[in-house]
């Protein structure tokens, strides 16, 4: 059996995980309505970048007993280029902090971009962007990292870089 499992803020991440049920018809849950994934042999987790890390990854994996004859498929869902490999690797050594050891070394991991409308963004969220933009401009300019650079040119914007065609790799992994 297989599941795909989102964690989604503002809805990019939950877009994405629909157009892959609707290509692969495969179930879709949001992590916060998984109780147990033990019983899936493929779970598909595709989760936003946020705070740090990928918004309900942790817990979701966290209800998984063994990961052994498993496939585990991660997809990231942030501002920033997913090209970038500066980018791809801050990623994966926060993903390293919140996933064990095992699950790791095993999980197919995937970076797709999305995007921000700060209109809708919560009164919390505004503020905290607020404050990471006035600390990200004042970085000289060569320590600007691609993901700092994307938060400043799309500060107080509506952005949207989801591409669809970006999962065909994920759809043949799976």
């Amino acid at each position: 059996m297989k599941i795909i499992i989102y964690g989604s803020q503002y809805g990019t991440a939950k877009r994405y995980a629909e157009e892959i049920a609707r290509i692969t018809d495969i179930d879709l849950k949001s992590y916060e309505d998984v109780s147990d994934i033990n019983h899936y042999d493929t779970v598909i987790y595709i989760g936003a970048l946020y705070a740090g890390g990928v918004l309900g990854m942790r817990k979701t994996f966290a209800k998984m007993s063994q990961c052994q004859n498993k496939k585990i498929i991660i997809a990231t869902v942030g501002l920033a280029d997913p090209m970038d490999e500066e980018n791809t690797n801050h990623i994966k050594n926060s993903m390293q902090r919140q996933l064990p050891k095992e699950l790791y070394e095993n999980v197919h991991i995937f970076h797709l971009r999305g995007g921000i409308d700060y209109s809708r963004l919560s009164f919390k969220h505004k503020t905290m962007m607020g404050l990471l933009y006035k600390k990200a401009v004042r970085i000289p300019e060569e320590e600007k990292t691609a993901e700092i650079k994307a938060m400043i040119e799309s500060y107080n914007k509506k952005v949207d870089f989801v591409d669809f065609d970006s999962l065909a790799a994920i759809v043949n992994d799976i």
